[in-house]
């Protein structure tokens, strides 16, 4: 009898200790998951490290390598003005989808600092 309550107690024990793992695991899978996209502002340009990634969280690490001020907008939310040399990091969840991004500095979009990003 106190076999058999002593193996209970054991994979009882057992169970605990796994779904005390399981949560960790999952979050660390997820963190995973994000995307970084460095994004190089110049006159009148932006370089992308890519222009589609897959949804979820995505960080856009924006440093203006220009010699005027530059800014970058994209799903309603924006660097602020980087001066030359500065960087600013966007941090956000893209559903699947196109997103415009811009700079709106005035003339600056017209001029060529603007495209398209894919969340697939």
């Amino acid at each position: 009898m106190l076999k058999g309550k002593l193996k209970l107690g054991l994979a009882l024990a057992g169970v605990i200790a796994l779904l005390a793992v399981v949560p960790v695991a999952l979050a660390h899978s997820h963190a995973a998951a994000a995307t970084t996209v460095t994004v190089k502002a110049s006159e009148f340009k932006f370089v992308l490290s890519t222009k589609k990634a897959k949804h979820g969280v995505i960080s856009f690490k924006v440093t203006n390598k220009g010699k005027i001020p530059h800014d970058f907008k994209i799903a309603g939310k924006k660097t602020p003005l980087l001066k030359p040399g500065k960087s600013a990091t966007l941090k956000m969840t893209l559903k699947k989808g196109s997103y415009k991004y811009i700079c709106t500095v005035p003339g600056h979009a017209s001029f060529g600092m603007k495209g398209t990003f894919k969340a697939t």
